[in-house]
């Protein structure tokens, strides 16, 4: 955009300011050592809105720079440079991670890692996992490019930002000739306060999707912009500047440190961490060694702050590829060890990778067409290189698919539940079916018929007979229940039933109140079992009702009489099924981590979990079928001895995640299910 300069006092230079590179190296230690050590340092997720604001003051000063001194940005050239200076870098890590995916990472990671792979590529991350986190029955386990979100995020910002400066600038030559810098300001303003007005609205009804949003993190960029763009807020004096300065490290810290997974957020809380960084920018005093610059600009915090791009890459891919490395693991001495790694790594990528093709001449002194052909060729290898993964793995996922479909459709003798002191096949000595590298991917069908996180629509799925003779079976409940969908459709088929499914996720079938992620969640699951007693009410009465739940579900009710409370609230939902029987299940074990991850390395003997630690000590559900005369399942001690836990039974792979089970283990216990069923037929 051409035009008159801009009259106002451009900012200083800042994209080499020290304090602000140890600034950089708290954001990724921050980010670092939560992944590394999760319960160590629970707000260290912070250290990613450090980036925002920094990006959002160094990016904006250089185009308000750029717009005083030319009155236009030269946005090819703006574009090429940030491509040149990122793509390079992340590609190179994105072809690791697809070579991962080729011969490390489990068979049950190829979809998602593959989908996940190419979104980075083109720095979408952040919408897949937006889009992902609303639906329950996803796979949550992170891929090895989950923190691409945030890069993602980023890109999204150097596209609009620019355009959202020039338009400003127009409005400024345009209505405000005497003071044209006054829409810039008022546009970064009124963005950033819509922004974070939507993050503190949506982090409040959604907040898995507020996480990855671009709208709900743009005023993070936009607080670094206002430091650009006003440098007068930056305090003066020999004290003020420290005051300050110290002040915002305090708010960064006490946010890493006392922040955590249950801390609404970004939203109002982000204001904390984006706020002090903002302070923190704002104060560069380094005359003495107790001042702010001095403290960050040290040598070793800019040298961390120096390679904290190239660490960011590096660090997430290595925490999730290590469990799946033989004899490596992740003990305390080899997290220590990883993190040697990722440095030396990162070092070596900002050496021969990053710097070099930021400054070679070929790119530097052509056309930025010339660098946008490099980019698209970059973006071609990542997408070749998954796709080779994807050529090659595919074949074994539908073999192992099939192979598993045939084992549940003529499973071996004494398989999975159906072992036991009397019943034992030597064959299955050392069996894991499914193998733990596809244990993840045994999940139940019929995805439809499950109701999703905030939606409160009543969906119900018909299977098995259609003779209106037929006994009528209703399957109710959350996840628990519907890891039992495959097998009450089989028992369906097989005794003449006719079945209906109403399911929900994390909203088990219970009067008692139930707390989630969010308020829209709460809202939602409430008004779903409120729907649910209306459906019973108006349908013909099941003869009987199979229901399962989720033991440790967070309930919202008094600890005095908690038992009680749980009890009865499972008792008086049973009552609107207008007198059917009531068939229930207690809970299955719970295990600290997904047991395919020890599985792939060690024995099954050495993948167990200590009873005490993984069965809640009361299963309200237990307490209930006593209380209101339903017949109670209990495979507590199929699942464990006296003393553990198991993760295989009877060569049956146990555990789809650490929770849910497999779907060829849950048909295992189809018999005891169907039977139990059974007698309670009128």
């Amino acid at each position: 955009m051409t035009g008159n300069r801009l009259r106002q006092r451009p900012p200083k230079a800042t994209h080499f300011l020290p304090h602000v590179q140890g600034l950089r190296a708290i954001a990724v230690m921050l980010v670092v050592l939560y992944h590394v050590w999760p319960g160590r340092l629970s707000g260290g997720y912070i250290g990613v809105d450090i980036f925002f604001v920094i990006s959002g003051f160094l990016i904006t000063g250089q185009l308000a720079r750029e717009l005083d001194r030319t009155g236009r940005i030269a946005l090819p050239s703006f574009w090429a440079k940030r491509a040149r200076r990122l793509l390079p870098a992340a590609i190179t890590v994105l072809v690791f991670c697809s070579l991962a995916v080729l011969f490390l990472l489990p068979l049950s990671s190829l979809v998602s890692e593959a989908r996940e792979i190419l979104a980075s590529t083109f720095y979408v991350e952040n919408w897949q996992l937006a889009f992902s986190s609303v639906d329950y029955l996803a796979s949550h386990d992170a891929t090895t490019v989950q923190h691409y979100w945030s890069l993602s995020l980023e890109e999204q910002f150097y596209i609009v930002w620019p355009l959202l400066l020039l338009g400003a600038t127009w409005l400024g030559v345009r209505f405000f000739a005497a003071k044209r810098w006054l829409p810039m300001v008022g546009v970064v303003v009124a963005v950033s306060v819509a922004s974070l007005a939507a993050s503190i609205l949506y982090t409040a009804s959604n907040p898995a999707e507020a996480y990855f949003v671009t709208w709900t993190r743009f005023w993070e960029f936009g607080a670094g912009a206002i430091l650009a763009l006003l440098p007068k807020l930056r305090p003066r004096g020999a004290w003020w500047p420290n005051l300050i300065g110290y002040a915002g490290l305090a708010m960064i810290l006490g946010a890493g440190w006392f922040f955590n997974r249950d801390t609404p957020f970004p939203g109002y809380t982000a204001l904390l961490p984006v706020i002090g960084t903002a302070m923190v920018i704002t104060t560069d005093r380094a005359k003495h060694w107790w001042d702010v610059g001095s403290v960050l600009g040290g040598p070793p915090q800019r040298f961390v702050g120096d390679i904290s791009y190239s660490l960011y890459l590096w660090h997430w891919p290595l925490i999730i590829i290590a469990p799946y490395i033989p004899g490596w693991g992740l003990s305390g001495l080899n997290r220590v060890a990883l993190i040697v790694v990722c440095f030396l790594l990162a070092w070596l990528t900002k050496k021969y990778i990053e710097d070099p093709v930021r400054t070679w001449k070929f790119f530097t002194v052509r056309k930025p067409r010339i660098t946008y052909a490099g980019v698209i060729g970059l973006m071609a290898v990542s997408s070749l290189v998954i796709g080779a993964a994807w050529v090659v793995n595919h074949p074994r996922y539908e073999a192992a698919a099939a192979e598993l479909q045939q084992i549940r459709e003529n499973p071996p003798e004494c398989f999975g539940a159906l072992a036991g002191p009397d019943c034992q096949n030597p064959e299955l000595a050392g069996a894991i079916i499914p193998s733990p590298g596809f244990g993840n991917a045994d999940s139940p069908g019929h995805t439809e018929c499950f109701v999703q996180l905030n939606e409160s629509a009543v969906k119900s799925c018909h299977f098995g007979s259609s003779s209106p003779d037929a006994p009528r079976i209703a399957l109710i409940g959350d996840s628990h229940a519907y890891q039992y969908i495959e097998t009450l459709i089989a028992l369906a088929d097989q005794r003449g039933w006719s079945l209906t499914t109403y399911l929900k996720g994390a909203c088990p079938w219970t009067t008692a109140p139930v707390s989630g992620p969010s308020p829209a969640f709460t809202a939602s699951c409430t008004a779903w079992r409120a729907n649910l007693a209306d459906e019973l009410a108006s349908v013909p009465g099941y003869d009987v009702v199979f229901t399962a739940a989720l033991a440790h579900t967070p309930y919202t009710v008094s600890a005095a009489n908690r038992d009680a409370a749980l009890r009865d609230g499972f008792v008086d939902a049973w009552k609107q099924a207008a007198g059917a029987a009531i068939v229930t299940i207690v809970d299955n074990p719970d295990f600290e981590e997904d047991p395919n991850k020890c599985l792939r390395n060690a024995p099954a003997s050495s993948c167990t979990e200590p009873r005490a630690s993984v069965l809640d000590a009361v299963d309200p559900l237990a307490l209930a079928g006593a209380e209101g005369g339903a017949t109670v399942l209990d495979f507590t001690d199929k699942y464990c001895d006296e003393t553990v836990c198991f993760s295989v039974i009877g060569g049956a792979n146990v555990y789809r995640d650490q929770d849910h089970l497999t779907r060829t283990f849950a048909l295992t216990l189809g018999s005891a299910i169907g039977d139990a069923i059974e007698s309670q037929l009128p």
